[in-house]
């Protein structure tokens, strides 16, 4: 074997918290790799380029961190779920000195990505092993500009994540102005997707929906990213920035998402349900 052959990164499988995770090198990319957990994708990172995003629905929030703000400008971001920390990465290079909690309820699944896929040295980013709403619940008033949540308990949202008393949780920590982004996954007739905007609406005077047109028009299962904020969202932005994608989506908002939400009600703690099973292979690997 020669000294190549050696160097070339390996595949890497450990038991977490909550199944088998694989951390798997891309052959076209250096120092690139995909996170797994019991074959869901769940993180792309490249260490080499924190600013390379594989994931369009990770694309579409890093569009929500370019527009939340002046370009550049620092940030304060509370990450609920993390993943192999995309996002994180992606805030601290594009956006210097800005301060950054994620919150990560998987412990071992924390441990392998802090050994494996450190982070790079001065980050001010702190990762924390916790539950991410008891987290929301304990975190200072209006600290964050940006909220950002994907959590995911194997491929659902959790249903304590998904209430009306969680959306005042948040909204309780963001600073005047401040903007929350979820990742969310449903397909028709969007049952829990409308009770989700219908449940942030409640809560937030501006309410915004990033999706791919195929996802809205129920042809197939999909990421949908909410968007929630006390003050106007920045729609038009966003809708450039998403309709250049490799794999366009569209910002629902107004009187069009208005329509879509039609008559669905908020959820409370009482009523709340985890998002909908995926079909099988929606978003399994091989």
């Amino acid at each position: 074997m020669n000294d190549n052959a050696r160097s070339e990164p390996i595949p890497v499988i450990r038991e977490v918290d909550r199944g088998t995770a694989k951390l798997l090198p891309d052959v076209d990319r250096a120092r690139a790799w995909l996170l797994t957990v019991d074959g869901a994708p769940q993180s792309y990172v490249d260490l080499d380029d924190p600013t390379y995003i594989e994931f369009e629905y990770v694309r579409r929030l890093a569009h929500v961190v370019d527009c939340v703000a002046d370009e550049g400008a620092p940030l304060d971001v509370l990450h609920l779920g993390g993943g192999a920390l995309t996002l994180p990465r992606y805030v601290a290079a594009t956006r210097p000195g800005s301060r950054q909690d994620v919150v990560e309820a998987d412990r071992a699944l924390l441990q392998l990505v802090r050994e494996k896929l450190p982070l790079a040295p001065g980050t001010a980013t702190a990762l924390h092993a916790a539950d991410a709403r008891a987290w929301t619940l304990a975190a200072p008033a209006a600290s964050a500009d940006l909220l950002i949540a994907d959590v995911f308990g194997g491929s659902r949202v959790p249903a304590h994540l998904t209430s009306i008393e969680y959306a005042r949780a948040a909204e309780r920590v963001l600073k005047p102005g401040g903007v929350y982004a979820a990742n969310l996954a449903d397909g028709a007739p969007f049952d829990f997707l409308r009770s989700q905007l219908a449940t942030f609406q409640a809560v937030f005077t501006e309410v915004a929906l990033i999706a791919e047109p195929s996802v809205l028009r129920g042809r197939r299962f999909g990421n949908a990213v909410l968007l929630a904020s006390q003050r106007p969202l920045d729609v038009a932005a966003l809708a450039r920035r998403t309709a250049g994608d490799a794999f366009p989506a569209r910002v629902e908002h107004g009187d069009s998402l208005r329509r879509f939400i039609a008559r669905a009600q908020p959820v409370d703690d009482a009523s709340a349900q985890p998002s909908p099973e995926p079909p099988e292979g929606a978003f399994s690997i091989g």
